[in-house]
């Protein structure tokens, strides 16, 4: 975002009510999965654990230590390294890990000879999604080598994870074969004489439809920050706007060109205003032609192609000051456009969108302020807004400011051209 024009408004509110859901959806049963800098929302470990997690999930190390600077004291678990990470400064911090390899388990087991501390690690099986976690063929093997680790007390297992491929998907067939894979494979690691405690499968999809209950945690990212992957529930509540400004703002007669290539025209006499954001701040350009903004409490629409560092609105019969606000998402309550329509306009996922939005900007203050009240929603769990306990109308808010799925995205009705903006 660039000097004061942009702002990125994280909802500390927003984050609680949606973890307290995610608490009494699981029975307390709640890792807080934080990667990729929250999802772009940024330093709130101590609001979803204040709110209700247990524990938090990362995936490299860099990530869990940083929070361990920040004094998150509650487990952390670490999945995705390679075999030269730092595993000695993770070990020294506290930090559990995963192990889908023969060749990582070595090296963790390594490490923690060298400090002198047993790894709590957690075994890491490929249920099916073919990207992550041992293959099923190997995990058995797997499985004693680990044991022999225990044995020497480099290691200890406190538990077995993986991956469902198509839980957004309710019902789909090939969460059933994974389940059974899972469940087999955590039946294998006992038969090996190991004694995982934690037994997790279940993302925010799975949890939210059920298809990944019958576990230990489950592991809740982007339901945190309002995303639903499975469609399945409308009570959660978005957690990011994103404000701009009018930086500048124009008369256009009819026949006017605007932006590269000319790919949008005015076909009639109005006005254009430019917005100081871009794809550079994490706005899909694949979303021009279709996305919109809210300007002077009406939706406007994003025209031309979306530039690194721009985008030009049109106003209609509005010749907009520079200076005025423009909301580019958030909640949806005051009419603005959501982080779901975002998505939907570029033919991708919420989490694209908040991931990259939020990428870009430096965080510079944290205060409080009040936003609308939530609106009502049943979600399809049974768990009612009102059973979630009182939620704090005067929660921070963070201003930032400065400069896997089984639904294939839906192809672009009309493609950009590939030249850069």
């Amino acid at each position: 975002m660039h000097s004061n024009a942009s702002e990125l408004i994280v909802h500390d509110d927003a984050i609680r009510r949606n973890t307290a859901f995610f608490r009494a959806v699981t029975g307390g049963r709640l890792m807080a999965v934080l990667k990729a800098d929250a999802f772009g929302h940024g330093d709130v470990a101590h609001t979803v654990l204040d709110a209700g997690a247990r524990s938090i999930g990362v995936t490299g190390i860099d990530e869990a230590l940083a929070l361990r600077t920040d004094g998150v004291a509650a487990p952390i678990l670490s999945w995705l390294n390679a075999p030269d990470a730092e595993f000695e400064s993770a070990l020294l911090g506290r930090i559990e890990l995963s192990v889908p390899s023969p060749e990582l388990l070595h090296a963790i087991a390594g490490a923690a000879r060298r400090v002198g501390v047993a790894a709590r690690v957690h075994l890491h099986v490929d249920a099916g999604i073919g990207r992550d976690g041992c293959p099923a063929r190997d995990w058995a093997a797997l499985c004693a080598l680990a044991r022999e680790h225990e044995a020497a007390g480099t290691i200890r297992v406190v538990g077995v994870m993986g991956h469902l491929s198509c839980a957004e998907t309710p019902g789909h067939p090939q969460t059933a074969r994974e389940r059974l894979v899972f469940a087999n494979a955590v039946r294998t690691a006992r038969r090996r004489g190991l004694d995982p405690r934690l037994i997790h499968l279940a993302a925010t999809a799975a949890t939210l439809n059920g298809e990944g209950g019958g576990f230990g945690p489950h592991r809740v990212g982007a339901g945190l920050f309002g995303i639903d992957p499975s469609g399945t529930t409308d009570a959660l509540r978005p957690a990011l706007t994103l404000r701009s400004t009018v930086v500048s703002a124009r008369e256009a007669p009819a026949g006017t060109g605007v932006g590269y290539g000319h790919d949008f025209v005015t076909a009639e006499r109005g006005s254009l205003a430019l917005v100081p954001l871009g794809y550079g701040d994490g706005l899909p350009r694949a979303a021009a032609g279709r996305a919109e903004v809210l300007v002077r409490g009406r939706r406007r629409p994003v025209v031309g192609r979306i530039s690194m560092d721009m985008i030009v609105v049109d106003t209609g019969d509005d010749l907009v000051r520079a200076g005025e606000p423009v909301t580019v998402f958030g909640p949806g309550d005051a009419g603005e456009p959501t982080v779901a329509e975002w998505a939907d306009w570029a033919g991708t996922i919420a989490h694209e969108i908040v991931t990259g939005v939020g990428a870009r900007g430096a965080r510079a203050r944290r205060i409080h302020d009040r936003i609308p009240a939530d609106r009502t929603g049943t979600a399809r769990t049974g768990i009612l807004p009102a059973d979630l306990g009182p939620t704090d109308s005067a929660a921070p808010v963070h201003h930032l400011q400065g400069d896997p799925s089984c639904r294939f995205p839906r192809p672009h009705p009309h493609p950009l051209p590939r030249s850069a903006a």
